[in-house]
């Protein structure tokens, strides 16, 4: 297991949902496309799965993006680029080739998270470790901008002010 997962080594699992408590503070989603089978609770209206293969599939709407953590990462990050509305979770490793390539000079902002977060098996259950590294928010569009700033769960940078 990767410390680049969405937990730390201890963990031993690939499959991690976001805590509901962040979701929550992000509103209403109308695609999930990295949305596990089992899930005790909805994270879009839409959902696709690994059956589905969100990464093929069209995007509409305002979407939220918790891609697996792993080499594959770059690739939903840059859909979610193209695509440009909705907020991606993913880790705050600011220096990556994933953040320059589709982060800064396109993302509209990031909000790097309070904390290390803990998330929850596809039963629900909480996991017991935190996610062993920090986590970050991007924002793509206006509104999902607004969205991370009203959030309070973090420290929210502006991209589009300029540094």
């Amino acid at each position: 297991m990767s410390l680049s997962g969405h937990q730390s080594a201890r963990m031993k699992n690939d499959e991690w949902l976001t805590p509901p408590n962040i979701l929550v503070r992000l509103g209403e989603f109308d695609l999930d496309p990295c949305a596990p089978i089992d899930r005790p609770w909805p994270t879009a209206n839409k959902h696709y799965t690994v059956i589905d293969d969100g990464l093929s599939k069209p995007w509409t709407g305002r979407v939220w993006l918790n891609p697996p953590f792993g080499t594959q990462a770059g690739s939903w990050l840059a859909k979610m680029r193209r695509h440009g509305n909705g907020i991606a979770l993913i880790p705050a490793r600011t220096e990556t080739r994933m953040y320059f390539d589709n982060v800064w000079d396109y993302a509209h902002a990031v909000c790097f998270i309070k904390g290390r977060p803990h998330f929850h098996y596809v039963d629900g259950t909480r996991a017991k470790f935190n996610s062993g590294a920090p986590i970050a928010l991007v924002a793509y569009g206006e509104y999902n901008l607004k969205v991370l700033v009203d959030s309070g769960l973090g420290f929210v940078c502006d991209l589009r002010k300029g540094i």
